[in-house]
């Protein structure tokens, strides 16, 4: 189940219906369960939002076109481009800047599964379909992530202690050595060179892929570090999530966060900032339980400007363009919620 929740109250669109005992709104029927879903943080040269969900063996590629980008759209209007077959489950997804509808369609995301590889697909949405598939970690991969600039260059972390930066034809072009487990990764959104990476033991580093040398530090002051964002709109933010509490820093300050505040009473488990605004993050509790909550916070405000909750939820992804979230549950349905 795939959720996107905003600060207000849409009707239904296309083959989606209200459901007004419960925080979803809309709903589309999936084949099977939902594990991952990730918007695309970039333009594919129309106005509509590229997602993509996975489940046990496949992944669906559709695009989402919202109000803000069209006035003539009642909400969310959700289509269908293609479901891709996949050996195994998804438990992690990335785009690729090289995604695009205009032109000469194509599309390409890496994927991470339980078998510890990760598998590039790339498809021109007609009869070219290619998949290569990447070996080298040893243990589970928790996050993954395309250069932005280019998306020529793939970096993923892994429970091995490692972080791997990939070319598309699969060859390893660094290998970062890490203390604990890799969470999660991030790049620079125009320094190529430049890395994040956060370990499980509670510490983010910035990497110079150059040199392969750390070249900054940051201390949660706390483990286990559950999950780290770094804000690609102003780049001396960074936030996180450790125990029930969201954490924020100024990487110009302190290796120490400058706000730090409790969230979760279900520990945290997920941080994302909003791509469209800098002071604007989610964050959701740990999945597994009845109910999960999932916050969108404002760091002008003390409380979370929108609550939600959804059952055995996980996974926030918030919208490109604006404060819409997309939150995956392990359900028969996809729900967009506006």
């Amino acid at each position: 189940m795939c959720e996107i929740i905003e600060n207000k109250v849409l009707k239904p669109v296309c083959r989606m219906q209200e459901d007004s005992s419960r925080t979803p709104s809309y709903t589309v029927t999936c084949e099977d369960y939902v594990h991952v879903v990730e918007f695309s943080p970039f333009s594919c040269g129309t106005p509509a939002s590229l997602l993509a969900y996975g489940g046990n063996q496949y992944v669906v590629v559709g695009t989402c076109l919202f109000q803000e980008e069209d006035m003539e759209i009642e909400g969310v209007e959700f289509n269908v481009l293609r479901a891709f077959h996949h050996e195994l489950r998804v438990d992690a997804l990335a785009w690729s800047p090289e995604s695009r509808l205009d032109r000469i369609p194509t599309i390409r995301f890496c994927t991470a599964a339980a078998d510890r590889k990760l598998r590039l697909l790339t498809s021109d949405l007609q009869d070219r379909h290619e998949v290569k598939v990447m070996e080298g970690h040893t243990s589970y991969i928790n996050h993954l992530v395309f250069e932005p600039t280019e998306g020529k260059q793939i970096a993923s972390v892994s429970d091995d202690h490692t972080c791997r930066v990939w070319d598309l034809e699969g060859n390893e072009s660094a290998t970062l050595r890490l203390r604990s487990p890799g969470i999660s990764v991030c790049w620079h959104p125009e320094e190529a060179f430049k890395l994040m990476v956060a370990e499980k033991k509670g510490t983010i580093r910035f990497y110079d892929l150059v040199t392969q040398q750390a070249i900054l530090s940051l201390d949660c002051g706390q483990s286990p570090l559950m999950s780290a964002d770094w804000c690609l709109t102003n780049t001396i933010k960074v936030g996180a999530v450790a125990g029930n509490d969201w954490l924020i820093w100024d990487i110009t300050r302190s290796s120490y966060p400058q706000e730090k505040r409790p969230a979760h009473i279900d520990k945290a488990r997920l941080f994302k900032w909003s791509r469209a605004n800098q002071n604007l993050f989610a964050t959701t509790g740990c999945p597994g339980k009845i109910c999960s909550q999932l916050f969108i916070h404002h760091l002008g405000h003390p409380q979370p400007v929108t609550i939600g909750s959804a059952t055995v939820g996980s996974g926030p992804q918030l919208a490109p363009h604006a404060p819409p979230l997309c939150h995956r549950q392990r359900q028969e349905t996809l729900l967009l919620d506006d």
